[in-house]
């Protein structure tokens, strides 16, 4: 609690998004290998790729007042990813 304080003390917030896999040219060789996709999609609950624009919503939250009272999360938007039993 002491360390929040300390950080509104000062206007700071330390929020973060922390994406899934997200289909971009950079995960095009895992997405294009069928036993690679397969593997990775056998973890999403979602079942898909993520498009970047997936992001957009979190991203907008954390930075609206609708977060003001939001503070030192990590956001994750994954699919369902972390959530898995």
């Amino acid at each position: 609690m002491k360390a929040a304080v300390h950080r509104r003390a000062h206007a700071l917030d330390a929020d973060a998004v922390a994406p899934g896999c997200i289909a971009t040219d950079d995960t095009e060789v895992s997405r294009a290998d069928p036993q690679r996709d397969r593997a990775i999609l056998g973890r999403i609950p979602a079942g898909r790729w993520k498009p970047a624009d997936d992001l957009a919503g979190a991203t907008v939250f954390l930075a609206s007042p609708a977060s003001d009272h939001v503070d030192g999360v990590a956001l994750p938007v994954d699919g369902g990813w972390l959530g898995r039993l």
